[in-house]
């Protein structure tokens, strides 16, 4: 094994210093298990909350609220006395000088771990951002829960039956577990929760078409999964498009190859586009942006920086690309705070970083879901019920699983949104 000159010999008089950038999964995990390490750590984020992004549907189909999914960062690690938070955006690594570049200022690392994710991926076309806005952070989900109200109090509104079909039409691009978990959702919302609230329209009347450019629907899972998916969705309602990839999106509909469907709102779910972090550090990435990096979980020739999550393409020990899921960010956090204390004792660095697989899982609808655990492969209620445990399980703190939890079993009963707020509107003309 590789050993590293330990940092308490590269500094003499001062602690080493390990910046963070990115508090999300992999970022948090990393400085928490760096907590009672001989290390001052200032830990960067542009947002002053860390996301529970697996449950973000929810809040945009109106089921949670954002302060039920997030926590203030200050608060998770107000205890770890080597610790600051930083509220900014990062612009730049200065490699030469170990600095990382903020708007006012520059701070200095010892260790630098980049955790800072990705965002939509439009596939070079980002004017469709505006028209279909993406799911990643609560201010894209609140924006989303706005676009979908607003279309049903529009319609309620519209006398031209053309238009009113047009409102509530919803289109979602990407059949992976976003598209999924948000076609199931919107379907909830529409038909159930917003049943008996319209006179003049019928909720239940509502178009949701999830469109893919593959020829499955969650790709990442093995076919039976696939199908079942596939055949919950068609049952409570959605259309279904496979094989065609959206070629225009406006702000009246999208064009899928020649056949234009005018939609009120819609959803992109069909891929990312990784941080500029491999920019800023001028090293290889790939088609989206993410930094190639080595099972040490660095990029070649650079000792002391880690890229982590989303920001990272990493492989496992079959060479196939590591998805970009909540546990493998956590354990890739855990293994760089392993390694950082390894250095600092001049030990050993830790066998290469191995990904003990989790599971993959997505809900389809309120009674469904599907899980993939090596060979084990769940379908059904049953699936379901460990899907809601699991997500329930990794919320940070015992008073969000409990409101969540709660949350759930009323909706479940009532078929209640209690979230169904419309916020962000700046004029009476946003109607």
């Amino acid at each position: 094994m590789l050993r590293h000159e330990p940092i308490s010999q590269q500094i003499s008089d001062r602690r080493p210093r390990v910046v963070i950038v990115g508090a999300g999964f992999a970022g948090l995990s990393a400085a928490k298990r760096l907590s009672k390490a001989p290390v001052d750590i200032t830990l960067i984020d542009r947002e002053n909350h860390h996301l529970f992004q697996p449950l973000l549907y929810q809040v945009a189909t109106a089921g949670l609220s954002p302060a039920e999914i997030a926590w203030p960062i200050r608060g998770l690690v107000r205890n770890q006395r080597n610790t600051r938070v930083l509220l900014g955006a990062v612009t730049g690594i200065d490699a030469v000088s170990k600095r990382v570049i903020m708007a006012n200022q520059k701070i200095t690392y010892d260790v630098l771990v980049l955790a800072t994710g990705a965002t939509h991926g439009y596939f070079g076309n980002n004017s469709w951002a505006a028209h279909a806005p993406g799911l990643k952070t609560i201010d894209d989900a609140t924006e989303i829960r706005r676009r979908l109200l607003l279309a049903f109090e529009r319609a309620e509104m519209e006398s031209d039956t053309r238009e009113r079909e047009r409102l509530l039409t919803i289109v979602i691009v990407g059949g992976g577990p976003t598209g999924v978990e948000m076609a199931g959702a919107v379907v909830e919302l529409a038909r159930k929760a917003l049943a008996a609230d319209f006179r003049t329209i019928d909720p239940r009347q509502t178009h949701v078409l999830l469109v893919d450019s593959g020829l499955r629907l969650l790709s990442s899972f093995p076919k039976p999964l696939s199908r079942h998916t596939e055949q919950a969705l068609r049952r409570i309602g959605v259309d279904i498009r496979l094989g065609q990839a959206v070629t225009h999106c406006s702000a009246t509909g999208v064009m899928l190859g020649d056949e234009s469907v005018a939609a009120g709102t819609v959803i992109w779910a069909a891929g990312i586009t990784a941080s500029p972090a491999a920019d800023w550090l001028a090293v290889a990435d790939d088609r989206v942006g993410r930094v190639l990096v080595g099972p040490d979980l660095q990029p070649p020739g650079m000792g002391d920086v880690f890229v982590i999550g989303d920001t990272a393409l990493a492989h496992d020990v079959d060479g196939k690309p590591l998805p970009g899921i909540a546990p493998v960010a956590k354990q890739q956090g855990a293994y760089v705070a392993k390694a950082i204390k390894a250095r600092l004792a001049g030990k050993a660095a830790p066998p290469p970083f191995r990904y003990r697989d989790c599971g993959l899982l997505a809900t389809v609808g309120r009674k469904t879901a599907v899980i993939a655990f090596g060979q084990l492969q769940f379908k059904g209620w049953f699936a379901w019920w460990i899907w809601g445990i699991a997500h329930i399980y990794f919320l940070i703190s015992l008073r969000n699983r409990l409101i969540v939890m709660t949350q759930w079993l009323w909706s479940y009963v009532s078929f209640e949104r209690g979230a169904r707020l419309i916020t962000g509107m700046r004029t009476k003309s946003d109607l």
